[in-house]
């Protein structure tokens, strides 16, 4: 391995675990902001125990808010200290949206995020509800601005080529609403309300099974399950199929690896289960269902596949393996959530989900599942664009910064490791003792 390999080795892994370890807390926050508005409607109706719960969740919110700003950070200087040429290529687009995000959509979330925890009294029920439906709009603001940015990488629009040969803007528009830019939002952020969701179905369970807030932890049993289960269904159809339907469209060396298809053909299966084998170009011990990828990729059985085998090696993905075991565990994931929410969901039409213990032992426990489905679909999505930065414009060993060498990466990584795992045990701290506490700001019980 040259010392060029090395450096793009590790700036490569830190960017990775940075961005992965970030995008923990925005996905509960961005979920949070729909759920919370749901809990002040309802409060506005008269339900004090939705007051309850959303002020609750407003301060788990707020908590989450706080550490995915401290994680966020550094991402935005990684860009100059590891990726200066991609920097300077893509920049002049790319950096619009992410101006956008700080200016626009961050401020506005994090102003009425302070209107939303401490000014409900001065601002009476109507204000307070404003202010909740200002912080979903910032926070999913927020959320668009950064997947156009990573829709740009994967399907390249309004854009043109300068004479000093980097990126410029060339129709605002066209860019700010990529259709890859459009679906992928859909799908990220369904996937954001199954993690809160999720979240909120689960201290529902935990307060249900303790024998503690039983009115506030019903209505939390109640968003959570409706919530997660729309949510999870949206993922799969139309989200999910309509990114399944451009990948073919636009990354058909992505599609391929992804169902470790390696020979083109018509009435192509899909596969349920199988091992890799790139060295035999092959897929050990599969599980087929036949010809159900062509009707999912192109929207008929006969439709033929473009296997690996005839793509040009150095447009494949450098990893196919961890592509394929991400995508696989992204999808049976979210087919579990479906089949366990629309249990619970049958349970709390019969009125029969608070006494039904092993249904909310799984809610409960279920908790970290959704962040790792979540990981494993952004892992399928970056895993799948290489070897590009921009797709078919910059490759990824052309982005990087040539001067930052591979122990200084390493360092700052080891650096970011334990910086991360205080953090981490901060944040279970301070959410642990607000579930403790209950949903009344003063954490007496009911």
């Amino acid at each position: 391995m040259t010392a060029a390999t090395d450096a793009l080795f590790w700036h490569r892994v830190q960017f990775g675990f940075t961005v992965t370890y970030h995008y923990l807390f925005p996905q509960l926050t961005m979920g949070l902001a729909l759920l919370i508005v749901v809990f002040k409607r309802a409060a506005l109706r008269g339900d004090e125990r939705a007051g309850e719960a959303a002020r609750f969740w407003g301060r788990i919110f707020g908590i989450n808010f706080a550490i995915g700003v401290v994680t966020g950070i550094p991402l935005e200087f990684q860009f100059g200290t590891n990726w200066s040429r991609f920097s300077q290529f893509a920049g002049g687009v790319i950096g619009t949206t992410l101006a956008m995000e700080g200016v626009f959509a961050f401020f506005l979330e994090s102003t009425f995020l302070g209107l939303f925890l401490f000014g409900e009294k001065r601002l009476g029920p109507r204000g307070h509800f404003a202010s909740a439906l200002a912080l979903f709009l910032g926070s999913w603001l927020s959320g668009y601005f950064i997947i156009a940015t990573n829709a740009f990488m994967q399907y390249p629009v309004g854009y043109a080529a300068g004479a000093n040969g980097r990126l410029e803007l060339s129709s605002f528009w066209s860019f700010l609403f990529n259709p890859w830019a459009l679906w992928e939002y859909a799908h990220n952020m369904s996937a954001s309300v199954v993690t809160a969701a999720f979240a909120v179905a689960a201290v529902g369970a935990y307060w249900t099974l303790s024998g503690e807030h039983r009115e506030t932890a019903a209505i939390n049993l109640k968003v959570g399950v409706i919530a997660g289960l729309i949510a999870s269904v949206l993922q799969i159809f139309p989200t999910g199929d309509a990114q399944g339907k451009l990948l073919a469209q636009a990354q058909p060396p992505t599609l391929a690896a992804m169902e470790g298809a390696f020979q083109s053909e018509p009435y192509a299966p899909i596969a349920i289960i199988g091992q890799p084998d790139v060295e035999h170009h092959k897929l050990e011990n599969p599980i087929y269902v036949p010809a159900f990828l062509s009707f999912l990729a192109y929207g008929h059985f006969s439709a033929p596949v473009r296997g690996l085998d005839d793509i040009p090696r150095d447009e494949w993905p450098d990893n196919i393996e961890l592509l394929y075991y991400a995508y696989h565990v992204m999808v049976g994931l979210g087919t579990l959530f479906v089949a366990l929410l629309a249990i619970a969901a049958f349970l709390l039409w019969r009125r029969t989900l608070t006494r039904t213990r092993w249904v909310l032992w799984a809610l409960m426990l279920a908790v970290p599942f959704p962040y790792i489905a979540t990981t494993a679909g952004w892992l399928t999505a970056e895993l799948g664009r290489q070897p590009w930065l921009v797709y078919g414009l910059l490759r990824t060993s052309e982005g990087t910064s040539p001067l930052v060498s591979a122990g200084d990466t390493l360092f700052t990584t080891l650096g970011f490791s334990g910086l991360y795992l205080v953090i981490g045990i901060l944040f279970l701290f301070l959410v642990g003792r607000e579930i403790a506490r209950g949903p009344r700001a003063q954490g007496g019980h009911e």
